[in-house]
């Protein structure tokens, strides 16, 4: 006589509340699902790899001896629905609209009047809005006889003014810092890059 292993060929299958029964090796999960209709069967060890997107045994499948499974409801998957909005729109019409929004801005601006800046009134005057220091103001309407004289130095000084941050501007514009590279001799390879 001889030493002979006698193995239990079973397999462990677990329901959603906890209670797990034990089948007899060979079944197949088609067998299983028959008597728990709406109900699939999942392998532990894909639900270990795969979570929620594990796959389910198709019912022509063994379930093999000393494993897990689960025996589970899916959710079912819904398909996203398309969004259309509420307005009714030509391709065409899609395509102006697109085109009309990347205008850049000094495009728009010159549909829209400006707050600042010159305005034409109804009696043919031009109101303009500008800055100056109280203190200059004083001066120049102490110096000068009456209102329109004054008024003359003013706009002679917003226009000396004006021309002076106009070319500060140009200044500024040209001494920007300009990088440049120097040809660079290592061990006699010289490498020169252009600016």
């Amino acid at each position: 006589m001889g030493n002979t292993f006698g193995a239990k060929k079973t397999t462990k299958v677990m329901k959603i509340d906890g209670e797990t029964f034990k089948l007899k090796t060979p079944v197949k999960a088609g067998e299983v699902l028959k008597d728990h209709p709406g109900l699939v069967l999942l392998d532990s060890e894909a639900v270990k790899h795969y979570g929620v997107r594990a796959k389910p045994l198709e019912a022509h499948k063994e379930l093999h001896p000393k494993r897990l499974y689960f025996l589970v409801e899916l959710p079912k998957e819904t398909k996203p629905r398309r969004v259309r909005s509420g307005i009714n729109m030509t391709a065409k019409d899609r395509l102006e609209n697109l085109v009309l929004t990347r205008r850049s801005a000094s495009d728009l601006s010159i549909m829209k009047p400006s707050n600042m800046g010159d305005r034409e009134q109804e009696n043919g005057g031009v109101r303009l809005k500008m800055r100056l220091p109280k203190a200059e103001v004083e001066k120049l309407m102490q110096d000068s006889k009456d209102e329109a004289e004054a008024a003359e130095r003013i706009m002679k000084l917003c226009l000396a003014n004006g021309s002076k941050e106009k070319e500060s501007a140009t200044v500024k514009e040209s001494t920007k810092k300009r990088v440049s590279f120097m040809p660079i001799s290592e061990g006699g390879i010289q490498v020169a890059v252009a600016s």
